[in-house]
């Protein structure tokens, strides 16, 4: 049985896929399986992956009815069986190094207490690193700490034991297809720790109709989940105050897109400065929104 699922959730990315797939065929370390997740296409996905069914990566397709990446992660995640978790995009690939990486690292640290899993770099075609190394190499500590409080924003490759990610469903509201995938990374903070290093496991290109790119307007449509994920970072006490003070803003900005009265904003969160925040003029709100992004 492998020890790694490569799990791709996907949308109409078949002029992309090509370009993963023969990354995979070239692994240094072919123990993983490459799970498919096709969240709704309308190109020609179904049949090029059939059309790899016998080469030598060993792969399993599911579709979907089109319901957000998120939902194809949930989907695809209660199918894995494997002991790790390692989520790469239709439209990125890897170094041919990366699974052996993963599988070293994983030797290294597995039985080590209030692990989750490990978080590698992520890096451009170009071999910059993607917004920043880790402060330290191979360094141990949640999610909160060092990503968020330490300033390291953007996208990593983070690989997760499978057991602890099933115990964290990403969350789902009718009609809204988009949710950072950070509202469950912030959840697993805190009861559990990574380990960070400063190895490139990982090749991205974002794309100009990408979810990176077009970020803004999903995240309008899907105000729920983003009042979600500015709750989960208000509640939690690690988080520094200058994270906490951005995330009292999109609170108010998502909770108004989503309709909730500003009274039941302030009950929920019980922070007063939000009360204020909702009380001041509505181009306090437009500054706000343009600062935040």
């Amino acid at each position: 049985m492998h020890k790694l699922t490569i799990l791709t959730p996907t949308y109409n990315r078949a002029d992309y896929l090509p370009r993963l797939y023969e990354s995979l065929k070239a692994q240094t370390n072919q123990d993983f399986l490459w799970l498919v997740v096709d969240d709704g296409s309308g190109d020609d996905t179904e049949a090029l992956i059939a059309s790899y069914e016998k080469g030598p990566v060993e792969i399993r397709y599911i579709a979907q009815k089109n319901a957000g990446k998120h939902t194809a992660l949930n989907r695809g995640i209660r199918e894995i069986t494997t002991e790790l978790t390692f989520i790469v995009d239709s439209d990125d690939y890897l170094p041919q190094n990366a699974v052996e990486t993963i599988l070293r690292y994983h030797e290294k640290y597995q039985g080590t207490p209030n692990l989750c899993g490990y978080s590698f770099l992520r890096c451009h075609g170009d071999g910059r690193v993607n917004t920043a190394y880790f402060p330290a190499d191979e360094l141990i500590g949640t999610y909160a700490e060092v990503r968020i409080n330490g300033g390291i924003g953007g996208d990593k490759a983070e690989v997760f034991y499978t057991s602890i990610l099933k115990q964290y469903p990403f969350p789902t509201f009718p009609g809204e297809k988009f949710l950072p995938e950070d509202v469950v990374w912030m959840q697993m903070s805190g009861p559990y720790r990574m380990v960070h290093i400063n190895e490139n496991i990982y090749y991205c290109d974002y794309l100009e109709n990408g979810l990176t790119n077009t970020g803004k307007r999903m995240k309008i449509h899907s105000p729920q989940g983003m009042v979600l994920r500015a709750k989960i970072y208000l509640d939690d006490p690690v988080i520094c105050a200058k994270v906490k003070l951005k995330m009292m803003l999109l609170y108010q900005i998502y909770g108004r897109f989503a309709r909730t009265p500003a009274r039941k904003l302030k009950e929920e969160t019980g922070e007063r400065a939000l009360w204020y925040l909702c009380r001041v003029p509505a181009f306090f709100f437009y500054l706000a929104w343009k600062l935040a992004f």
